[in-house]
């Protein structure tokens, strides 16, 4: 079973068939006279009857039942025709070429009112049936092919047979004209063109005191900028020219599989450029068949469930931001995490460790990993390992980003944002070195300028990443300068462009920021399409080139997102400063979870084991040209001797206590959250502050100043403190 929802559209599809309807009458005009001459001519009676017969399927679809009828008999006897049983008379052609001129003028009924008028069509459909019987069909009794039903008594007859259509009357096939594809993509390359045009001379009026010049040019600005606006709306298409073939591939499909799915969509007359509209209409109709194949269960485990047997699947469209925004959603088992884990380290795609260490988050994206899938055996539908990848990598091509969202027993969405299109983007141009790069506006959310020596937040360090403090959050920083494999360059200020990438956030460090501007993107030459860090070319208005930066790419290359839709593992999470505590979560060797206060945490770092000396009982650590006291986090909450330590390096957290530094070693970094701690209890193990539930796990919590009260004072004093009889002391 299944059935389609929201055909609010009605008014557009009914439009769409009077312009095809109109288009296809003249044909048959044209056809039907040829035929005349040429009686034997099978391809014009197949032309004739298909075109007929297009007619007539549309109407009963759109419940104009009259013309269905007319439509009906004309075809019939076409069908006698064509398959030689009849042959083609004058006498015939006239009644079929009346009966067309009597389906025009219910088209312009239809047009006109909405419906199909009071005219009696009953002379014609009689004269059709006798040509049908293979009778004569007798002639017209009137000029005109139709008079009007039921007269009413004493009315005076029209003067003239067209008073059915005025003359200066323009139907819906006048107003609109078929354009090739081809010639509107001339259009938007001429158009492109001349913005750069309009790029140059607005730069070079600028630099002149020529009021007249900067005049015309600031005309010419607006002119060009309507030009370019016009033209790109004539690229634009609703997404139900996609949409329009999914109920038959969720219905085939859902039979195929004895599924029983109802589609819903939301949004049909969104619109984006043809050209995204093609490159994600395969996507599109992959997720539609993995949400029915994957997500839906079957009617019998459905019911055992407690839902109903008939699934729902949701397509909603909308624009936000700039971008088109689509959503996949069902109603279906959802997607367990652990089960995606499993299933990564069975395929060999992550060991078991990399695995265990995923978020949940971090699961869902697997499955957008080459070669995976959760189908037990290999069907025509799944289970080969590939697609979803390919769904990822042909979203990302053209600019786009894919996410799911998923809660087990309830259903999982999978949102698909897309820009509307990809000939003229609003771009902020930015500097490194002596190169321009342009960053497509809809990745920026913001602008930050740092100078050196201010009183605001600093660039600091957390496990080899630079992080900045903005508003409460850690966001990690990457280097225009080190991905392009320049050398890095000291400056006074330091400027911030931050970018959104595959719903993460970073900041990009560049040398200088220009100005946004409309910039024209061209495609990268053959030689240059394997460097994976630029989505495009544009020429600036000086003429010169700007390479268009790829914010996933520069995302990934950085260690933010991970190939196969992960993150790399020592991605921060973001913590927003919502009301509550910012706590860095670390693991002990017995697998329990502490809560370090973030605010007191100072850095992030990895030491070798033959660096960690003694001084008496205590621990410490060359840094920074002095000596950095550390305390075993494990020794403060007695987790001892479960599990062996490693080879690998050590990793501590560096906190700030009285305004000197000291080092807690920790058996693993986990995560930074917001914690609101509504769920507390006074059950202690050594962190003096109790416990309580974090990101849904219990969690110790630890007192910093009774954690380090244990240390000798000395070591927490700055060298030019220490007087010469404590120095030999120590």
């Amino acid at each position: 079973m299944w059935s389609v929802d929201g055909m609010d559209g009605m008014d557009e599809i009914v439009q769409e068939f009077l312009v095809e309807s109109y288009e296809n009458l003249d044909q048959l005009d044209r056809d039907l006279v040829e035929l005349e001459r040429d009686p034997g001519s099978r391809e014009l009676l197949s032309s004739v009857f298909r075109t007929l017969h297009t007619i007539k399927g549309t109407s009963g679809f759109l419940a104009f039942h009259r013309l269905e009828s007319l439509t009906h008999v004309a075809e019939s006897l076409l069908a006698r025709l064509r398959d030689g049983v009849l042959t083609l008379t004058p006498a015939i052609t006239s009644v079929l070429l009346e009966a067309v001129d009597a389906v025009r003028a219910l088209l312009a009924d239809i047009e006109s009112t909405g419906a199909e008028g009071e005219r009696d069509y009953a002379a014609i459909v009689v004269r059709l049936e006798a040509a049908l019987e293979g009778g004569e069909p007798s002639p017209s009794p009137t000029p005109e092919a139709f008079v009007e039903a039921d007269p009413e008594p004493g009315a005076e007859p029209d003067a003239e047979p067209d008073a059915e259509l005025p003359a200066s009357r323009r139907t819906a096939a006048d107003g609109s004209i078929r354009v090739d594809v081809d010639l509107l993509d001339s259009l938007m390359n001429l158009v492109g063109e001349l913005v750069l045009a309009r790029n140059q001379l607005v730069q070079r009026a600028a630099a002149r005191h020529d009021t007249e010049l900067q005049r015309s040019t600031h005309r010419l600005n607006l002119i060009a900028g309507e030009l370019q606006e016009g033209v790109m709306k004539t690229r634009m298409q609703p997404i139900d020219t996609v949409w329009s073939k999914l109920p038959r591939v969720v219905r085939d499909l859902s039979v195929q599989l004895g599924k029983q799915v109802r589609l819903d969509l939301v949004g049909r007359d969104t619109e984006l450029d043809k050209t995204i509209l093609e490159s994600v209409k395969d996507p599109l109709t992959h997720l539609v068949r993995n949400a029915v194949d994957h997500g839906i269960e079957s009617p019998e485990r459905r019911l055992a469930a407690g839902k109903p047997a008939e699934g729902t699947l949701t397509l909603r469209a909308f624009h936000e931001g700039g971008q088109v925004n689509i959503e996949i959603s069902d109603d279906g088992a959802g997607i367990d995490p652990a089960r995606l884990r499993a299933r990564a380290v069975e395929r060999g795609i992550l060991t078991a460790d990399a695995a265990a260490r995923l978020s949940e988050r971090e699961s869902y994206g697997l499955i957008f990993a080459p070669g995976f899938s959760t189908a037990e055996t290999v069907t025509n539908v799944s289970g080969r390992g590939v697609g979803m990848d390919v769904v990822k990598t042909n979203i990302e091509k053209i600019g786009g980003l894919v996410d799911v969202l998923s809660e087990p027993g309830r259903g999982t969405t999978i949102r698909v944002k897309i820009p509307l299109t990809l000939a003229i983007i609003p771009a902020l141009i930015v500097t490194a070195d002596e190169g321009r790069f342009a960053i497509p506006q809809v990745n920026l959310l913001e602008l930050v300028r740092l100078d050196a020596g201010g009183s605001g937040p600093r660039i600091e360090n957390v496990q080899g990443t630079p992080v900045y403090r903005l508003r409460g959050r850690l966001l990690p920083l990457v280097s225009l300068r080190e991905q392009l494999g320049l050398p890095a360059a000291e400056s006074e200020t330091t400027y911030i462009a931050v970018l959104q990438a595959d719903g993460r956030q970073y900041g990009l460090v560049v040398d200088t920021i220009n100005d946004t501007e409309e910039i024209v993107v061209k495609p990268l030459g053959r030689q240059l399409r394997q460097l994976p860090l630029y989505a495009g070319a544009t020429i600036m208005g000086d003429g010169q080139i700007a390479l268009i930066l790829d914010t996933i790419v520069l995302a990934a290359r950085a260690g933010m997102v991970a190939d196969g839709g992960t993150r790399h593992e020592a991605e921060l999470v973001d913590a927003s400063g919502r009301d509550g505590v910012q706590l860095l979560l670390v693991g002990l060797s017995d697998g329990r979870r502490v809560g370090l206060p973030l605010a007191v945490v100072d850095r992030l770092e990895e030491f070798e084991r033959e660096r960690f000396e003694r001084v008496g009982v205590h621990e410490v650590v060359q840094y920074r040209d002095r000596l950095l006291p550390t305390v075993r986090i494990d020794a403060v909450f007695g987790a001892f001797g479960t599990v062996e330590e490693s080879a690998g390096p050590v990793q501590v957290v560096v906190c700030e206590h009285q305004g000197v530094l000291v080092g807690f070693v920790v058996h693993q970094i986990l995560d930074i959250v917001d914690a609101h701690l509504d769920v507390r209890s006074p059950v202690d193990t050594g962190g003096h502050l109790g416990s309580a539930v974090v990101a849904g796990r219990v969690t110790e919590l630890v007192d910093v100043a009774r954690a380090v009260s244990g240390l000798d004072p000395v070591l927490f004093a700055e060298p030019d403190e220490l007087r010469a009889p404590d120095l030999v002391e120590v």
